[in-house]
């Protein structure tokens, strides 16, 4: 699989961001995944820990990449909606342990995180999309 040519949008006189991109271009098919939740392929929580959470949603993400052919390099943007924003701060190192051990190294992606006051699943903390990118 050849990989994506994306162009990292990033202003000479900006600060460099940490962890995402500020901007990203890209051309090809476009995939969207809709908002994944930590629970398993049966709808099933098997945690109501956040960072598990995170990982499951990531893991259903790649997943449902994989449908398409894609993998994460593939991911051009992602949005995570959180219940709780001091959790997330505060378990960043941990979150970061997650996405690298299943979505890899891959950082070159526009990222929004928002805290919302309520997910429609009552146990979910958090809920992640993503838009990828295929080349033709």
């Amino acid at each position: 699989m050849s990989t994506i040519s994306k162009q990292i949008l990033q202003p000479a006189d900006w600060a460099e961001p940490r962890g995402y991109a500020n901007g990203v271009a890209a051309t090809g098919r476009q995939i969207f995944v809709a908002g994944q939740i930590g629970w398993n392929s049966q709808c099933q929580f098997e945690s109501d820990d956040f960072v598990a959470q995170v990982r499951q949603a990531l893991w259903n993400i790649k997943a449902l990449l994989a449908e398409a052919g894609a993998n994460p390099e593939h991911i051009v943007r992602m949005t995570w909606y959180l219940l709780d924003k001091r959790e997330y701060l505060a378990r960043g190192r941990e979150i970061g342990t997650v996405y690298r051990e299943v979505l890899g190294r891959e950082y070159g992606i526009a990222m929004t995180a928002v805290q919302v006051a309520g997910l429609i699943e009552d146990r979910a903390k958090v809920e992640i999309e993503v838009t990828a990118v295929l080349p033709q």
